[in-house]
């Protein structure tokens, strides 16, 4: 899985429109899925992105996770965070075909639930308007394939 993490003032999911999802403070979350992913996959980067420290304390420091802050997340389907790059029109091959990412997704934001945050989100492989208001900003990559975050 791999998950690009921003922490957010506010952000927000449209679709034709209307408002599917909104938070405050807390994190947009893009999450595309690969064909080797499976739940335990899942489970570990909710955990980790759960538990990630990344609001300021009294100190200014980045020392403080969602919880201690009353935050929230809105997650937002992204197959194309597996595009392949190598030409000018990218390939999305290495991306987990919707029967397989779809319950992966699903079962993401239920980790999450169950870790007692609220969870926004998008429509799974809809054409959706995304907005935030970034905080800092703080983005961090999240790759369960390989790199320094697993």
């Amino acid at each position: 899985m791999r998950a690009v993490v921003t922490r957010v003032e506010s952000a927000s999911v449209q679709i034709a429109g209307e408002t599917v999802g909104e938070i405050g403070t807390g994190y947009l979350i893009l999450l595309g899925v690969a064909p080797e992913d499976d739940e335990a996959t899942a489970r570990k980067l909710a955990d980790k992105i759960c538990n990630l420290r990344v609001f300021e304390d009294e100190n200014g420091k980045m020392n403080l996770n969602l919880e201690q802050v009353g935050g929230a997340l809105l997650v937002v389907s992204q197959f194309t965070l597996y595009a392949d790059t190598s030409s000018r029109r990218p390939g999305f091959s290495r991306a987990a075909k919707p029967g397989h990412a779809a319950p992966l997704y699903e079962y993401f934001m239920a980790c999450c639930r169950g870790r007692g945050f609220r969870v926004e989100h998008g429509e799974f492989g809809a054409d959706m308007r995304v907005s935030s208001v970034n905080d800092g900003p703080v983005t961090i990559l999240f790759d369960t394939t390989g790199g320094t975050s697993f």
